[in-house]
This record gives structure tokens, C-alpha cells and sequence, in this order.
């Protein structure tokens, strides 16, 4: 028999003795600077707290807005101020207004100037407050503030126009179409406008003029516009006549209508005539006067 050699295997390395290798500890973390437990959100709203104040002590201490004053005064001694300004297309409306509102705020721009001056920095003028102010005034319909490089202002206004004459509880003012109050007219200088009387009169311009729109004729002839129970009109004209309306701003128009057309082929203003009432539909109710000739029969239209 062949002899077979057995050998045994060699011995791995670094286990000659027998006893296993040491572990190393695992790295401790660093202490958490939350409260143990804490979650995102609470996190989250922690950090909103200290953002949130630290907004608030910005705006405690203006720091904002005098880096803006500041920035704006720089601007100023360079040569950027306001030493005038020019007002366009004032027209009704009293100057000193104008005057009054917008030296006001130059005069507060001056103040809050980091450096004291007499005229100050186009960039500390607030123009919207300017603008705000005078749109408060019942002749402004519109206005626009700017600058004019380097050291005026313009002021452009955009006036309302005078429709009418507005009589209420022993006053009278000056109206616009839309029924605006533009300033009070003394009774020794009434303009040559229509008359409207009665509360809330002014609210209804706007119905008024679409009833007129249609009667071209007639309205130069209107002397006054009386607003009955806040629902309709009584049109006194110039010859002395009234004429009642119906209620209805489309049923008034389509009745003033008729009215104008009938007025035009057998003259119903200027015969002494007191009263045509027009509220029933398709029929006309004179009151005349006693002795007086009532218009022709047969004038009225019936209704469609």
C-alpha cells in the first residue's frame, strides 16, 4: 500500500492564542440641542418664533426705514430735491388746496430726513399720499404725481364737469353726471344748470340723463328735476309746466318720449298748461287752469 501524508491546516493569523479580538465602542452622538422628544414641527415653529422677532426688533428700531431715509437724503445731496412743482389742469378747484396738500407733505418728507433741510429729497416725497389726499376733493375725478428730474414735481389733475345743481335741505351744491358733489354754489351765483331737489336726487343723475338723452327737444327747456318718494321724477320746465313720470327709468323714457313727439306736433309746453301726468300707461291727465284751452283731443298715443 502507498502511504498517504495528511497535513493538517495552518492556523489563520492573529488566532495563534485562541481569544477573539477586542471591539472598538461606537463614537457617542453630540448632545441634541432640542428637548428630548421634540419633533419637526415643534422644531419649525421654534425657528418661526426667532424669525418672527427678530422682524419685529427690525421694526421696533426703524432700522428699515432709515436705511431708506437715509438712502433717500443721499439722493437729495446730490441734487435731487424739490425746490417747485407745477400743477396741471386745475380749472374749479381752489389753488390753495392744491397748495395746502402737497406743501403739507413736503414739509413732513423734510422732517423725516436724517439731515435737516428746506427742500427736501425727491425720494423722501411720498407721491401716492399726495394723490390720495387730492382724489378727496369732489372736483378731482383723477390725478397723477411724478417727479421731473432734478428737483420739481408735476400734479395733474383731471376735473370733474358740472351737470346740475343739486338742492337739499336748504343747500345747494354743484353736481357732476355721476351725481358728485363738487362744491357748494351760492345762492347769488347759481349757474345756468339744471335743478335737481329732493334727498338722494344727486343718486339718481345718472337715470335722469338717460331719460333726457331721448328728448332733445325738451331738455333745454328744463328748469328743475324734483325726485318724488325715491322712486320717480317731476320735470318742471321753463314755461311753467310738470310733468310726472312713471316709476321706472325705461317706463319714464318711453313716456317722455311720446311726450316730446306729441309737444312737437301740437305744442303742449307754453299753453298755460299746469300738470301732464304720465304715470298711467298710454294716457296723459292735463290740469289746466281755470279758463284755460286744454290741448287737443286725441294727442295721446295709446301704449305699445
Amino acid at each position: 500500500m502507498n502511504a498517504q501524508t495528511i497535513r493538517r491546516p495552518a492556523a489563520a493569523k492573529g488566532r495563534g492564542t485562541g481569544k477573539p479580538r477586542p471591539r472598538k465602542a461606537p463614537a457617542k452622538a453630540a448632545p441634541s440641542p432640542w428637548p428630548e422628544g421634540s419633533g419637526k414641527l415643534a422644531r419649525y415653529a421654534f425657528l418661526g418664533l426667532v424669525a418672527v422677532m427678530a422682524i419685529v426688533a427690525l421694526i421696533a428700531l426703524d432700522l428699515p426705514g432709515k436705511a431708506l431715509r437715509a438712502t433717500g437724503a443721499a439722493t437729495g445731496e446730490a441734487g435731487f430735491k424739490v425746490a417747485s412743482y407745477q400743477i396741471v389742469g386745475l380749472k374749479n378747484l381752489d389753488r390753495r388746496k392744491v397748495d395746502a396738500v402737497v406743501t403739507d407733505e413736503l414739509r413732513r418728507a423734510a422732517e423725516e430726513a436724517p439731515i435737516s433741510t428746506d427742500e427736501p429729497a425727491q425720494a423722501l416725497v411720498d407721491l401716492d399720499r399726495i394723490r390720495e389726499t387730492l382724489l378727496q376733493f369732489g372736483w378731482v375725478k383723477d390725478a397723477r404725481v411724478s417727479r421731473r428730474l432734478p428737483d420739481s414735481l408735476v400734479i395733474d389733475l383731471v376735473e370733474r364737469t358740472p351737470s346740475a345743481v343739486w338742492q337739499h335741505q336748504g343747500r345747494l351744491n354743484l353736481i357732476d353726471g355721476e351725481g358728485v358733489v363738487l362744491d357748494a354754489v351760492p345762492v347769488d351765483k347759481m349757474p345756468e344748470l339744471p335743478l335737481l331737489v329732493g334727498p338722494g336726487a344727486n343718486r339718481q343723475a345718472v337715470s335722469l340723463r338717460q331719460i333726457l338723452n331721448g328728448v332733445p327737444t325738451l331738455e333745454p327747456q328744463l328748469a328743475s328735476a324734483t325726485w318724488i318718494g325715491d322712486r320717480r321724477w317731476d320735470l318742471s320746465f321753463a314755461t311753467g309746466e310738470t310733468v310726472s313720470l312713471p316709476e321706472t327709468t325705461a317706463a319714464a323714457t318711453r313716456a317722455l318720449q311720446r311726450f316730446a313727439k306729441m309737444d312737437r306736433s301740437v305744442g303742449l309746453l307754453g299753453r298755460d298748461m299746469i300738470r301732464f301726468d304720465l304715470r298711467v300707461p298710454g294716457k296723459m291727465i292735463v290740469r289746466v287752469p281755470p279758463g284755460a284751452t286744454p290741448p287737443p283731443a286725441g294727442t295721446v298715443e295709446p301704449a305699445n
